[in-house]
């Protein structure tokens, strides 16, 4: 009888771990990031756009939440990108600046500059977790893509990618440069956004487990070189200065159309639980400031600078995050949060162990059940090649302050890359010329007020110099040496 009651009691418990473990894979979330390129934090009609219509963001924002003081890692593509897959500042991984193709002759470096194989990803942290994982879209986040002197998106954990080292070439229409798991796909038909889109439903549609799943959909628009439908082009010429600029407004409406039919898949098929969060990598891009520039008129909106300036122009972005089937806070949030913020804010909603090394971002829970967070981390952006003369910028909740880098008697010069040709001229600079801006009160970074707030000012400027040591000491120095 004994014996019997002992087989019992293991059955019972066996049964309750396994009940267990089931409810824990239920709860779990499917997540899905999507990242537009070059997207001003003014060029949705939910942000204040006056012409550009995007519908299906302004719905999933209307019954979400909508964030106003969203921010990038980076005012620049690959150190972004970079910041939100690994949840650390970009220049812990070495990722100072826009990664370029190798192939050519360069200096600082830059020909060596990739994600390195050490970095602990989301995809990574997830997939370990049984998560599906998938990459459609750009990756940018390597010199010399889809070779084996560097690592691919299927090593940091993506199941399935189908990618781009950097924009669809030639432009957004028929690209032609796509790569599907390690073999090129040569040219295809239709716009970058929309075939983005269906690699992403054809893998929901045909993936073999029922396992939750992790989604990036890295969609080029409406980063140059830009090309738009001819219909939606056509809608907007009315409403616009030049053909040029209605390419843009319609670029972005066809990225809208394009996030709605993964909006509407997603919400008939997983919408009992799936977390979606839609941004952008930095800011918009300046109108003609390079050659494929010539459609570029993205909005920063009421904000201060564009892409590769460290005032808000340049970081931040719209963001926008919508739980389907489960009750969040819903309406506008002007909590401060990050690109960064996503490594921890996924780690604690589907219950896996963080990496551990140093992260700068913060779990973003308190915020999707409230709509408020205190951030016990400031954001820091140190970036060497900025276009304004502060290239330092630190925002804790209400405060915003800006630096210059000097070393002795002369600024520092613009830098793509910390390499060990440059390493001593650039630890050697400090902070000088501070600018302090009340965020809550001056959205547009217009009035330096240290003379008005001394006591903020000087608390600010304590607290800048501290986490600017501590970043630059733990910043990655690349060296040809054992290359």
């Amino acid at each position: 009888m004994q014996q019997f009651k002992s087989i019992i009691f293991l059955f019972l418990l066996t049964r309750l771990f396994f009940s267990c473990k089931s409810e824990v894979k239920e709860t779990r979330p499917n997540i899905v990031v999507i990242l537009c390129d070059d997207l001003g934090y003014g060029d949705l009609s939910s942000y204040g756009h006056p012409i550009i219509q995007t519908p299906n963001l302004d719905k999933l924002a209307e019954d979400g939440i909508k964030f106003t003081s969203f921010y990038s890692a980076a005012p620049v593509c690959s150190p972004a990108r970079a910041g939100l897959l690994t949840g650390r500042s970009p220049n812990r991984a070495g990722i100072y600046d826009y990664i370029r193709a190798a192939g050519r002759p360069m200096d600082e470096c830059l020909d060596l500059v990739h994600l390195q194989a050490d970095e602990q990803t989301i995809p990574a942290m997830l997939k370990e977790a049984g998560y599906s994982t998938c990459l459609a879209g750009k990756w940018h986040l390597s010199s010399k893509f889809n070779t084996d002197e560097q690592p691919t998106p299927g090593y940091f954990g993506f199941d399935h990618w189908f990618a781009t080292q950097n924009v669809a070439r030639p432009t957004h229409k028929n690209p032609n440069n796509f790569i599907r798991n390690g073999k090129e796909v040569g040219e295809l038909k239709g716009f970058s956004c929309q075939l983005v889109v269906d690699e992403v439903l054809n893998w929901l549609q045909n993936k073999k487990s029922d396992n939750p799943f992790y989604v990036e959909v890295s969609i080029h628009e409406p980063h140059g070189p830009i090309e738009s439908p001819q219909y939606l082009v056509e809608n907007y010429l009315p409403k616009s200065i030049n053909e040029n600029q209605a390419q843009y407004f319609a670029n972005v409406a066809n990225m809208d159309d394009a996030v709605g039919r993964l909006l509407k898949y997603l919400k008939e098929n997983y919408g009992e639980n799936t977390l979606i969060i839609f941004t952008s990598d930095n800011g918009p891009e300046t109108l003609n400031r390079f050659p494929a520039a010539t459609r570029a008129y993205g909005s920063p909106g009421p904000l201060k600078g564009m892409k590769l300036w460290t005032t808000d122009g340049g970081i931040r972005v719209p963001g926008i995050l919508n739980w389907l089937g489960k009750e969040t806070y819903n309406g506008t949030s002007d909590a401060v949060v990050s690109l960064l913020d996503f490594m921890p804010t996924f780690a604690e909603i589907s219950g896996v162990k963080l990496p551990e090394r140093a992260l700068d971002g913060q779990s973003m829970i308190p915020v999707i059940k409230t709509g408020k967070m205190e951030r016990h981390k400031p954001l820091l952006w140190i970036f060497y090649d900025a276009i304004n003369e502060h290239r330092v910028a630190m925002r804790t909740d209400n405060w915003k302050i800006l630096t210059r880098l000097k070393n002795d008697t002369t600024y520092l010069p613009l830098i793509h890359n910390l390499y060990e040709g440059n390493e001593e001229l650039v630890k050697q600079a400090h902070l000088v010329d501070f600018e302090l801006y009340n965020m809550n009160e001056d959205i547009k970074e217009a009035e330096n007020v240290a003379e008005k707030y001394p006591e903020q000012f000087e608390e600010m400027k304590k607290l800048v110099k501290i986490e600017y040591s501590k970043l630059v000491e733990g910043s990655y120095v690349w060296s040809r040496e054992g290359e």
